[in-house]
């Protein structure tokens, strides 16, 4: 009886302070945040100075550098200067077209079924150009036709001098080869637009105006003659003239910086007036007709030679390039010329 006693006692003792632990843990307050204590800034002692404050920056904004876009791995070298090039497709096809119309054009044209134009009798010479009145008032000079073939054949030749000058310049067969095309190209589009501009004008030469002043009191009298009808424009004027438009485009890529192209260009010029001062008198053409063949000529053979220059080194026709990026992997490219 009196072991329970005690036990019910220590019990109650035990929940007692279980229960007063617990009551003044829930009446306790919470505890305060600690607060740091504000720092405050040294004041400066006669033996120290104060400290420099402290100045705050922004921090600076880093741009991105690298960049997807693929470097090629292979770049075309630039060229120092120009250079002249020559397809075989391309080439081959205008050379064999030009060349077969020129042909076939000249041989329409010496078999004399063209039917010349017939001056009237009643003509009056006062009605041509002032420039080509003198043409049909002088008198031809028998030697002049001859001086013009002279200076044709003389500019001929050149082409073929020039082509073989060109390979030992450059030490290349190919240049002389390319040389070769654009004078062979010149001089067959210069006869075919030729023949097409005498045959479609029909101009009768001045010595047909002579002649038919001549034999004005005779009514049987008929020009009969193909050739006296092929006036406009001067054969060769425009052949002299595309011999010199290309020798002087050449001269100029190959050696810009030498004597040679300004020696080219004023005996070009020089060779074509002479051949279409003698064509006038020898009474085959107008004055208009040899500065209409010089210029279209020279026209075509500066176009011809420029048409053949390149400025750049081509492309590889296929090129396949792989580019790292700055991190893990890279970017692959895949280009051609079709």
């Amino acid at each position: 009886m009196i072991v329970r006693s005690q036990r019910l006692l220590v019990s109650t003792v035990i929940a007692g302070a279980i229960t007063i632990s617990s009551a003044a843990s829930a009446a306790d307050p919470p505890a305060a945040p600690v607060v740091a204590a504000p720092t405050t800034p040294a004041t400066a002692t006669p033996d120290a100075p104060a400290a420099a404050p402290v100045e705050l920056q922004a921090p600076t904004s880093t741009k991105r550098t690298e960049t997807l876009v693929p470097t090629p791995v292979y770049t075309p070298p630039t060229l120092n200067g120009a250079r002249l090039q020559a397809d075989p497709i391309a080439d081959g096809a205008i050379l064999g077209i030009a060349a077969g119309f020129a042909g076939l054009s000249t041989m329409i044209i010496s078999t004399g079924e063209l039917r010349p134009q017939q001056i009237s009798p009643t003509f009056n010479v006062s009605q041509l150009l002032a420039i080509d009145r003198s043409a049909v008032t002088q008198t031809a000079d028998p030697n002049a036709r001859t001086l013009s073939n002279i200076g044709l054949y003389a500019a001929l030749s050149y082409t073929l001098i020039d082509t073989v000058a060109t390979g030992f310049r450059e030490g290349s067969k190919q240049s002389a080869l390319v040389d070769g095309i654009i004078y062979g190209e010149a001089l067959a589009l210069t006869t075919g637009v030729t023949n097409l501009a005498k045959m479609a004008v029909r101009r009768p030469r001045p010595y047909a105006y002579i002649e038919a002043a001549a034999h004005k009191n005779d009514p049987n009298y008929a020009d009969s003659t193909s050739d006296s009808s092929l006036s406009f424009f001067s054969g060769h004027a425009a052949t002299v003239g595309a011999v010199t438009g290309v020798a002087t485009y050449l001269a100029f890529t190959r050696s810009p910086n030498s004597v040679r192209p300004w020696i080219t260009l004023v005996g070009g010029v020089a060779l074509t007036t002479f051949v279409a001062v003698e064509r006038v008198r020898a009474a085959d053409h107008f004055p208009t007709d040899v500065i209409a063949g010089a210029l279209a000529g020279a026209g075509i053979g500066v176009l011809t030679a420029h048409l053949h220059r390149e400025d750049t080194a081509k492309q590889r026709r296929v090129w396949i390039g792989f580019t790292p990026s700055a991190g893990q992997g890279g970017m692959g490219t895949l280009g051609g010329l079709f």
